[in-house]
């Protein structure tokens, strides 16, 4: 269990690219406001991230449930295959080589078409509640990335487990969203270079080979 939660942690990290594009505007939301000064600002990032990460857990733990219920682990040889193709599609989506994979992102836009009238309201962000509710319901935008987490932590079958999972991909994620409230210019400057979007995705893509049941 421990070597999964370092690649849950790992996977979380080395999505860093693909968070900036799919987080990194909230940042608006927890800079503007009246007489706030850096230090609530990266309070308030803080707050964000751990309703983010907290979602990421709950779902986690949801879907690790369900898996459970239906005794997937009965399947897990399969599991573990659509989880480790999935992983590396993303890493060569991460590594700018194939985006299909962003095309698993539909299966949550239903539910975000819900949730995303609510996020409106609580922007911009002015006090504990707002920014630890945004956070809560942002863990909810669909993202292909995530989608491929919680496919690969579901394998478990535990509710317990896949939640942990989560909670250390979403851990994983931190440094990247926290630097994009705080050093934003400077990280997606990092970010952007095909060397680095390279080796992110390289790591991705291994972790996926490692996920399939071929090495086990």
């Amino acid at each position: 269990m421990t070597s999964e939660i370092l690649a849950a942690l790992v996977l979380g990290f080395a999505g860093a690219g693909h968070c900036i594009g799919m987080c990194g505007g909230i940042s608006a939301a927890l800079t503007l406001g009246v007489n706030k000064t850096s230090q609530q600002t990266l309070f308030f990032t803080l707050l964000f991230n751990l309703g983010r990460i907290l979602s990421y857990t709950i779902i986690g733990a949801l879907i690790g449930g369900l898996a459970a219920l239906i005794q997937l682990n009965q399947f897990l040889e399969e599991s573990l295959y659509v989880a480790g193709t999935l992983l590396i599609l993303m890493g060569l989506s991460i590594a700018q080589i194939w985006h299909g994979v962003r095309h698993i992102e539909i299966i949550g836009k239903g539910v975000w078409k819900f949730i995303r009238p609510l996020t409106k309201q609580l922007m911009p962000i002015e006090n504990i509640k707002q920014a630890l509710c945004l956070g809560l319901l942002w863990g909810w935008l669909p993202c292909g990335l995530i989608y491929s987490s919680l496919i690969w932590a579901s394998s478990s079958a535990s509710w317990q487990q896949s939640g942990l999972l989560m909670f250390a991909f979403g851990i994983g994620t931190l440094p990247a969203n926290l630097a994009t409230g705080v050093l934003a210019e400077q990280l997606k400057v990092l970010l952007r270079k095909r060397l680095n979007q390279r080796l992110m995705g390289l790591v991705m893509v291994c972790l996926g080979l490692y996920t399939l049941p071929l090495w086990h």
